[in-house]
């Protein structure tokens, strides 16, 4: 009996090592996107901003691994991630999200209105929660992924605030690319989020984003 040759997998063609492994998924990406914009966003679009966030995450994890090994922790606690901002202000990124980060709150500083009255860390919160914040959880599988893939574990406080980065950084991403689309066009496409790229990052991190974000690009349109 002639064996049968084995059945191709329902999802296509598998995605390349430059689109493998990216901790936010391009419908979690669409979902930021309507979170903050009515316009329909690109599949490569979409592709893009996760291989911007994948690589801000990476360089983010690295940088606390960094500082963990220096002290013989095999396991990341939020100090790590501080020491890791504190050491390369590149990887200071979704800081709408350290408001809300128990990790943050000594950092912030003091803030007094025009009359030199303390202002509160509720106040400077304000009574709505941004849409990041309240979406931060959706990450998590993504962030716990990378991790992995990078060699190291994390302790649940880090990997929350990991989890609140991303989705703060690609929400500002999001709004970003989507008010530099030309006021009559109605997508978002990969040259936008490449400008909102230029907005968000700088530096060396900002360069390989850029890199790592065109190589993604290219494998997505010619597959």
């Amino acid at each position: 009996m002639t064996p049968r040759p084995p059945r191709a997998g329902r999802g296509g063609p598998q995605p390349s090592s430059a689109v493998a492994g990216l901790p936010c998924k391009p419908h979690l990406v669409r979902a930021v996107f309507r979170d903050v914009t009515s316009l329909h966003v690109s599949r490569v679009a979409a592709w893009t901003a996760a291989s911007v966030t994948r690589t801000v995450l990476t360089e983010v994890i690295d940088a606390a691994g960094a500082a963990a090994a220096e002290k013989c922790r095999k396991r990341l606690i939020p100090e790590d991630l501080i020491s890791a901002i504190d050491r390369n202000v590149e990887v200071e990124v979704g800081s709408g999200w350290y408001l809300y980060s128990p990790a943050f709150h000594g950092l912030l500083g003091e803030l007094r209105n025009a009359e030199g009255v303390l202002v509160s860390l509720r106040e400077r919160r304000g009574t709505r929660t941004p849409s990041g914040v309240a979406g931060a959880h959706r990450f998590e599988p993504g962030v716990r992924r990378l991790l992995g893939s990078r060699g190291v574990r994390a302790v649940p406080a880090l990997v929350r605030d990991l989890d609140g980065i991303a989705s703060v950084f690609l929400t500002d991403l999001a709004r970003d690319a989507a008010e530099v689309v030309p006021r009559d066009g109605r997508t978002v496409g990969a040259d936008d989020v490449v400008v909102a790229v230029g907005q968000q990052l700088f530096g060396a991190l900002r360069q390989r984003a850029l890199t790592e974000a065109a190589e993604t690009t290219r494998h997505t349109s010619a597959g």
